[in-house]
C-alpha cells in the first residue's frame, strides 16, 4: 500500500511530472515518425494495449489531477496513432502459424485483459493512481521492446532516440515516486529493472544499428 507519501515542494514534483511528459511524449512521437518511414509499427501490440488502456482509465474513470491529467490526454491522443499503424502495418508481424482472422479478435482480448488488469490491480491495492500499473507495464514495455528487436532482427520501427526518451521519460517519475514512497521496496525493484532493460536496449539496438552500416545518432 501506498500511505503516506512524503511531503515534496510541489515545484519539484511538478517539474518531474512535466519533465516526463515532455519525453514520453517524444517517445510515442518518434515511433510514430519511424513507423511511417519504415511502414511498420513500432511498439509491440501488448505494450500498445496497456498503455491504452492506463492512459483512457486514468484520464476519464480515475482521472488524474492536473498537470498529469493533461499529460494522460496527449499520451493517449499519440497512442491512438500508433495503434492506427499496428492496425495498418501489423498484420505482416502477425505470428504466421494462426489464422489472419484472429488479428482483430487478439487485439481485442489483450485491450480487454490489460484494461482489466489495470482496473483490478487498482482496486486490490486500493491505489487510484496508477502508480503500481505504470511501473509494472513500463517494466513489460522495456522488456517487450527487446524481444522485438530481436524477433524482427533489424531495427525496422525502431531508433537510439526512441529508447533513450523512454528512459529518460522513466527515470524522471522514478526519481518522483521514490521521494514520495522511499518505503517501497517493491517500485524501487521496478525502478532498477525498468533501467537495466531499457539500457540493455539501447546498447543492443546500438550495436544493431552499427551492423547495419546506420549512423545510430542520425537515426531519427
Amino acid at each position: 500500500m501506498l500511505d503516506n507519501p512524503v511531503k515534496l515542494n510541489p515545484d519539484f514534483a511538478h517539474s518531474l511530472m512535466i519533465g516526463s511528459g515532455l519525453f514520453w511524449t517524444i517517445t510515442y512521437l518518434l515511433i510514430l515518425r519511424r513507423g511511417f518511414k519504415d511502414k511498420n509499427y513500432g511498439m509491440p501490440v501488448a505494450a500498445l494495449c496497456a498503455n491504452l488502456s492506463w492512459e483512457f482509465i486514468f484520464s476519464f474513470v480515475y482521472p488524474h489531477p492536473a498537470p498529469q491529467l493533461y499529460i494522460n490526454y496527449t499520451w493517449l491522443l499519440f497512442d491512438v496513432g500508433i495503434l492506427i499503424q499496428y492496425f495498418y502495418y501489423g498484420r505482416n508481424g502477425f505470428p504466421g502459424n494462426l489464422p489472419k482472422a484472429l488479428f482483430y479478435p487478439w487485439f481485442v482480448l489483450t485491450l480487454v485483459l490489460s484494461a482489466l488488469t489495470i482496473m483490478l490491480m487498482s482496486k486490490e491495492f486500493n491505489e487510484y493512481i496508477g502508480i503500481y500499473a505504470a511501473f509494472g507495464q513500463n517494466l513489460l514495455m522495456s522488456v517487450l521492446f527487446i524481444s522485438m528487436l530481436l524477433k524482427r532482427g533489424s531495427s525496422t520501427g525502431q531508433s537510439l532516440y526512441i529508447g533513450l526518451s523512454k528512459m529518460l521519460g522513466t527515470i524522471l517519475p522514478s526519481v518522483l515516486f521514490y521521494n514520495y514512497f522511499p518505503q517501497s521496496y517493491l517500485l524501487q525493484l521496478l525502478y532498477i529493472s525498468i533501467f537495466i532493460y531499457d539500457l540493455a536496449y539501447v546498447i543492443l539496438l546500438y550495436n544493431k544499428l552499427k551492423a547495419e552500416g546506420i549512423n545510430p545518432w542520425k537515426r531519427l
